[in-house]
């Protein structure tokens, strides 16, 4: 016989249970935890929460003998082997193993959001958001690991951060079958075989295969960067990058290259290293094949096929492809120049710059040509260098389809078109069309002589100069 509740005429199958609803209208807790004196409003949470206490975990799995502390976690656990989805969804017939995933799920069609902060009010689709979110507000970190004593808001962070220790890689891909330490870097990984972008932008529309794409997007249409240092009060977009950023104060590098100890101050830079020792280019271009060992790296080349340039500069409205060109052309417009020589003392917007620069104190010449072994202090004048033995010209102009070997020749002979002086000189104002003329003009203002004979230590102000010179000596 079933019992109704005489309040909402819930019906439960049990007077026990019904005596647990009539909880929920009374908030009675009359049970309190011994230890930490938090209180429920039935024994059986009670008895739940005090296993988090005495880490007792009475139900095991009798395939893999992994241990839980409640017999409903053991339930879906053991859903894992059977693959067993015995709940779907009537809007898109999805399936799922649990009836609270499935109603989980449902909100992502009503968009129901029945979980309020009673501090900021915002919404929330699960309970477990809430409580969370909550404390973002209280900074509590109840959850701490055994191994280094690393605190956490909520245990999913905690387990994650955990199989940092036991490289731990549970999750397997069965398409390719590589393994990952976390489910949503697999089902993000698993979208790389669907090609399926279910989130979408709703200002322009663009599809992105996970949830943190499209935020990191969204907020190239609303500027907001709500994360900001506490020491140089510098703001980010994103969390993750504020956390990276914080690094550069503190100099801390927790990530170790097993193979030459080299430290990195995040993950994402070790496993890009990694890739030098093992030649992995694990990225594919679906038009030309081309392999890369970054995403990054395929995702810029891919749009050298669609001439894609999502990034616009406010200011002057020029378009990039990648959002670095738009943040270096950036300082174009506030003469920043944070990157500075501790030689001596120059000044520069890119950080690529001041290695290169720096090569000219240190003599380092890294880059080898294979044809003719000459020796260079940067890739990008060996792969100049390296079309002189080719002969290739990849870069052609709209105008007039003459072909050019480097792109800056052919962005300098595009303005022979346009009649474009960009660069401006800070002394008298004259303008030139490309930057290595305004800044050999610049000379002529400062009498600066930066290139020197090796033979007889004459100086000059232009390395054009200095070649005609050096031709003395050798005849």
């Amino acid at each position: 016989m079933l019992n109704s509740c005489y309040i909402c005429q819930k019906e439960v199958s049990h007077k026990c249970s019904l005596n647990v609803h009539y909880g929920t209208h009374t908030n009675e807790k009359p049970y309190s935890c011994e230890v930490c004196h938090k209180e429920f409003s039935n024994k059986y949470n009670l008895y739940r929460h005090y296993r988090t206490h005495t880490n007792a975990k009475p139900y095991s799995c009798d395939v893999c003998h992994k241990a839980f502390s409640e017999k409903y976690n053991l339930y879906q656990h053991c859903r894992t082997h059977t693959n067993e989805k015995s709940f779907s969804c009537d809007v898109c017939h999805k399936e799922f193993s649990h009836k609270n995933s499935l109603n989980v799920h449902y909100r992502t069609h009503t968009n129901e959001k029945p979980y309020s902060c009673d501090v900021c009010h915002k919404d929330f689709s699960l309970k477990h958001l809430l409580n969370r979110h909550y404390r973002t507000h209280t900074n509590e970190k109840p959850y701490s690991c055994e191994v280094c004593q690393k605190e956490f808001s909520d245990k999913v962070n905690l387990n994650r951060h955990f199989r940092t220790h036991t490289n731990e890689k549970p999750f397997s891909c069965d398409v390719c079958h590589k393994n990952f330490s976390q489910k949503y870097s697999l089902n993000r990984h698993c979208r790389t075989h669907t090609n399926e972008k279910p989130y979408s932008c709703d200002v322009c529309q663009k599809r992105f295969p996970d949830k943190e794409y499209l935020i990191r997007h969204f907020q190239t249409h609303t500027n907001e960067k709500p994360y900001s240092c506490d020491v140089c009060h510098k703001s980010f977009s994103k969390k993750h990058s504020l956390y990276l950023h914080c690094r550069t104060h503190t100099k801390e590098k927790p990530y170790s290259c097993d193979v030459c100890q080299k430290r990195f101050s995040d993950k994402g830079n070790l496993n890009r290293h990694f890739r030098t020792h093992t030649n992995e280019k694990p990225f594919s271009c679906d038009v030309c094949h081309k392999n890369f060992s970054q995403i990054y790296s395929l995702n810029r080349h891919c749009r050298t096929h669609t001439n894609e340039k999502p990034y616009s500069c406010h200011v002057c409205h020029k378009e990039f492809s990648y959002k670095h060109s738009l943040n270096v052309h950036y300082r174009t417009h506030r003469n920043e120049k944070p990157f500075s020589c501790d030689v001596c003392h120059k000044n520069f917007s890119k950080k690529p710059s001041l290695y290169v620069h720096c090569r000219t104190h240190t003599k380092e010449k890294p880059y080898s040509c294979d044809v003719c072994q000459k020796k260079f202090s940067d890739k990008a004048n060996l792969n100049r260098h390296f079309r002189t033995h080719t002969n290739e010209k990849p870069f052609s102009c709209d105008v007039c389809h003459k072909n050019f070997s480097q792109k800056y020749s052919l962005n300098r002979h595009c303005r022979t078109h346009t009649n474009e002086k960009p660069y401006s000189c800070d002394v008298c104002q004259k303008r030139f069309s490309d930057k290595a003329s305004s800044n050999r003009h610049y000379r002529t203002h400062t009498n600066e002589k930066p290139y020197s004979c090796d033979v007889c230590q004459k100086r000059f102000s232009d390395k054009h100069n200095l070649n005609r010179h050096y031709r003395s000596h050798t005849n």
